[in-house]
């Protein structure tokens, strides 16, 4: 079982089917998985099986407040031919979300920070995707916070988790997945050292 990773806030760890409650709690909110590119939970029983199957993948978390002991949002890391990408095998993509009462505390760029941290430094990964689907403002705000540049633009892309272009309503004209790409082309002291500073805490 993967250690958890811990931040001044948070605890990242797997999830556990006790967290199944809370997951529905903040997971059916409409406002939370479309932006994402995932269906709002419409149970407590759907959200256990997203814990049992999708949740239960390597490198991925409940993103848990410590001062609440529960999770209120989640991360995850998919590494090769595991991500929606054609990517190599030392390069992942990043995803995360949280709910809805926690946005604007700086926690998703906690949270980023922390599973940066354990890419690079534990996985030796070289690369690390993030991506935003078009109008979500929120999403590409952390990304920048957290040093991701603009790297290019995919339209009309398929979106296996939702299975068809035309689900997500909040896009008019078919999916547009805007990634962007963090090149480690500095050391991973020094980019551990620049993610600290440009991520407000508070």
């Amino acid at each position: 079982m993967k250690m958890p990773l811990k931040t001044e806030r948070l605890v990242l760890r797997p999830w556990k089917d006790e967290d199944a409650e809370n997951l529905y709690e903040y997971a059916k909110d409409p406002r939370v998985g479309p932006e994402a590119g995932w269906y709002a939970h419409t149970s407590v029983e759907y959200s256990l099986n997203a814990i049992r199957g999708v949740l239960s993948n390597d490198e991925t978390y409940a993103i848990i407040l410590k001062d609440e002991d529960k999770p209120v949002g989640g991360i995850d890391l998919m590494i090769g031919d595991k991500s929606y990408l054609d990517i190599g095998s030392d390069e992942g993509e990043l995803g995360f979300w949280i709910a809805v009462p926690y946005w604007g505390r700086g926690l998703v760029g906690e949270a980023v920070d922390a599973l940066l941290r354990h890419a690079f430094k534990d996985l030796n990964l070289k690369t690390i995707w993030c991506g935003y689907f078009e109008g979500n403002n929120k999403s590409k705000k952390v990304q920048e916070k957290c040093g991701f540049k603009f790297h290019h633009v995919e339209k009309d892309k398929f979106w296996p988790i939702t299975k068809e272009l035309q689900s997500v309503s909040w896009v008019q004209e078919g999916i547009t997945y805007n990634i962007m790409g963090f090149e480690t082309g500095m050391s991973q002291e020094d980019f551990v050292n620049m993610a600290k500073e440009v991520i407000d805490y508070k």
